[in-house]
């Protein structure tokens, strides 16, 4: 299977509005890097908080496991399988550890870095740190996540 960021975009469940990830910037067997912006008109802004809106912390969870597990995790299965077998598997995400140290607002850009710390019989665990465009942390720790075939 050809491995380019657009193959591995192209494969992910997710599609929006519960897509957070608009792009790859980098990709290897140690790890992502990708880039998010929140549009403004999220239907969670809204009711997150009225008047003064941020993304909820699982919106901020969910946009790092898409890049650190979903993403990270095709690219990795792309190693070993090929797209037939990878489109008949499905990850799960299945534990977290993180800390939130920040607020993500409206129009803000993310960038999620996640690093390899094992992928083996199909488990996968990163470490994940993400940041705003001014370099700040609003997110740091490890996920996790294992893929299955779909019945």
């Amino acid at each position: 299977m050809q491995k380019t960021y657009n193959n591995i975009l192209n494969l992910l469940p997710q599609t929006p509005p519960f897509r957070f990830l608009d792009e790859i910037l980098e990709m290897d067997v140690e790890g992502i890097k990708t880039r998010y912006r929140f549009r403004p008109d999220a239907f969670f802004y809204e009711g997150h908080f009225k008047g003064n809106p941020i993304t909820p912390g699982v919106i901020l969870l969910e946009a790092c496991a898409q890049a650190g597990l979903v993403a990270y995790g095709l690219y990795l299965m792309s190693q070993e399988m090929d797209e037939h077998q990878i489109k008949n598997s499905l990850t799960m995400f299945t534990d977290a550890d993180v800390e939130f140290m920040g607020i993500v607002r409206p129009g803000d850009q993310i960038t999620v870095v996640a690093k390899k710390v094992f992928f083996r019989r199909m488990k996968l665990k990163v470490n994940v740190e993400c940041t705003l465009d001014n370099g700040k942390t609003v997110l740091r720790g490890a996920l996790g996540g294992m893929a299955v075939k779909q019945s």
